[in-house]
């Protein structure tokens, strides 16, 4: 499933963009379903690159890691640690804990890139991390538009983008709707990211229920 070696652009910067207006920086969802599903982007983005697997046998699902070394990203690194560290916790668990801090991590992350500019304040109000090039930032999306326009299966790393917007309830940012389509995306995966994108799903849904 070796999809991304870490090196190559981040699933979780194209998902972070797809999520964020890409002309101002703003967010395009709650936060905190914005947090959660970057979660599982990480995750996702581990998975691909075969750090981490699942672990079907345990109830609830685990995760565990597969390769210790480094990442080369210090994001994924840190999150490759607490996995390791800690294989006890059930999937649902690391997306809750993840996505406390994911948004200003991947910030950071792509501001040290120079794909997000740095917020700036305008008197009294703090504008939020623009994109610094805006063609850039709209990319990923226009790709999964395209991809459901045509009706042609997409990469499996924008079948995982397609699997996470729909996990979050967020299908609405894309232009081109077509439920059927995403759903069929997202089951041409490996069962393991499915049953990653179907865990953010149900954490999306308990906090959606929580905040009413």
């Amino acid at each position: 499933m070796a999809e991304s070696d870490l090196s190559s652009p981040s699933l979780v910067d194209d998902l972070y963009f797809v999520l964020h207006d890409n002309v101002t920086g703003h967010p395009l969802l709650h936060p905190r379903l914005t947090g959660l599903t970057l979660a599982g982007a990480v995750l996702a983005e581990l998975m691909l690159a075969e750090r981490v697997a699942f672990d079907f046998a345990s109830n609830p699902e685990r995760l565990h890691a597969t390769v210790r070394e480094a990442t080369g990203d210090p994001l994924t690194r840190t999150v490759l640690d607490h996995v390791i560290a800690e294989p006890h916790h059930p999937v649902g668990t690391w997306l809750l804990f993840f996505a406390r801090t994911i948004h200003a991590d991947v910030t950071a992350r792509m501001i040290a890139a120079n794909l997000l500019k740095p917020p700036v304040r305008h008197l009294l109000k703090q504008q939020p991390a623009a994109p610094a090039d805006i063609n850039t930032a709209a990319w990923p999306l226009a790709r999964l538009n395209l991809a459901v326009q045509r009706r042609k299966p997409p990469a499996v790393r924008d079948c995982v983008l397609l699997g996470l917007l729909a996990a979050a309830g967020a299908q609405r940012i894309l232009s081109e709707h077509d439920p059927r389509f995403v759903a069929a995306a997202t089951a041409m995966l490996p069962v393991a990211l499915q049953r990653l994108i179907a865990q953010t799903k149900v954490a999306v849904g308990e906090a959606v229920i929580s905040r009413r």
